[in-house]
């Protein structure tokens, strides 16, 4: 029989014996649970430091057996466009990595085109115990009402995509959309003259819109301050090729001053379509995020930038947060803000989501 070896001098005994403690007292301190007076506490942290001890986590997870139940609350895949397909798959490639850890990852998905689905997919999340909530809020009032439901049961929630200041989440992972609204029109100032005008397109079936999209026109807006009527706006509430076409159309046949165009959405490839079509190709094209149908446009020269925010990154760094918080009991970051990347013809083959 192989005899057993002993414990290392700076393990848990040895820290429970010098601060005089009990070992379940040194491990409530170790995996940042209550039941320890501030006083213990800050003891066993000192000599902790003084030893220092690296707790095992992965074989003290594994011998726990304790299942992490964390669920995500993020749009649907849809025909519209491949962002949310590309943040999902960040899921999926942080799921792989922490499997083993006992954690599991359930989804719950609404229509971003629908805003009644969100609090009934947030119902549904709500009937099960989760330990802690990815989400991406596009809409304000009913994501905050779900917040302050997590808020009342304890369960820390991570935001990505898009952030509601004012809610207390444990970390924000995503772009700072008012700046790269900011940065889209202080580009674009470079490429058009001094008289020309800029038509800004929102896509949504939502007549308040949704909480991204603005951000980045009022980040747009902001830039021109004192110039607002350099700016003309439609917004598509009926998301059809079609109606985006009519509509793209229509603001251009009524502004022949109108040289630039800035969509503050990923379904920059519609607009794309339609100009090549109608042989405007003098028209400077600019809108969101590096997938395969933009990328294409781009290709072609009917796109001229891509202003690009990393989804699949955001979605894998907003559960490692989580997972960072709860297993590892770490201090993760308050906001952590994506680059915002601009995309050429030039240098898209280099860029990876």
């Amino acid at each position: 029989m192989k005899a057993k070896q002993p414990e290392q001098p700076n393990g848990v005994k040895e820290i429970a014996r010098r601060a005089k403690v009990s070992i379940a007292t040194v491990d409530r301190v170790i995996h940042n649970r209550p039941g320890v007076s501030a006083k213990t506490r800050t003891k066993i942290e000192k000599i902790i430091q003084e030893l220092n001890y690296q707790p095992n986590i992965i074989a003290s997870r594994l011998a726990s057996r304790k299942v992490l139940n964390l669920a995500i609350l993020i749009p649907a895949k849809s025909i519209e466009t491949e962002y949310w397909e590309i943040l999902l798959a960040g899921v999926l490639q942080a799921e792989e990595e922490i499997r083993q850890m006992g954690v599991r990852i359930h989804r719950y998905f609404y229509d971003f085109n629908d805003r009644s689905s969100f609090p009934k997919a947030a119902k549904q999340l709500l009937k099960n115990e989760v330990d802690g909530v990815l989400l991406a809020p596009l809409f304000i009032e009913e994501a905050t009402d779900f917040c302050g439901q997590l808020q009342e049961k304890n369960v820390p929630f991570v935001f990505i995509n898009s952030d509601l200041p004012g809610l207390d989440s444990l970390s924000y992972v995503g772009p700072e959309l008012f700046r790269s609204g900011y940065l889209a029109a202080h580009l674009m100032s470079y490429c058009i003259g001094l008289k020309d005008k800029i038509l800004v397109v929102n896509m949504t079936k939502q007549k308040e819109g949704i909480h991204p999209l603005l951000r980045k026109e009022e980040g747009f807006r902001e830039y021109f301050g004192e110039k607002p009527s350099r700016i003309v706006k439609t917004d598509a509430l009926e998301t059809s090729d079609d109606t985006v076409e009519r509509k793209v159309a229509a603001a251009l046949a009524a502004d022949p001053a109108i040289k630039a165009i800035f969509v503050t959405s990923s379904r920059v490839h519609n607009i794309a379509r339609y100009l090549e079509t109608a042989g405007k190709n003098g028209i400077l094209l600019m809108g969101y995020d590096f997938l395969p149908e933009n990328v294409a446009w781009l290709q072609k020269g009917m796109i001229d930038f891509l202003i690009c925010q990393k989804p699949q990154e955001q979605a894998y760094r907003g559960i490692m947060t989580l997972y960072q918080h709860l297993v590892l009991g770490i201090a993760v970051e308050k906001e952590h803000f994506m680059p915002i990347d601009i995309i050429t013809r030039e240098n898209h083959m280099y860029y990876k989501n």
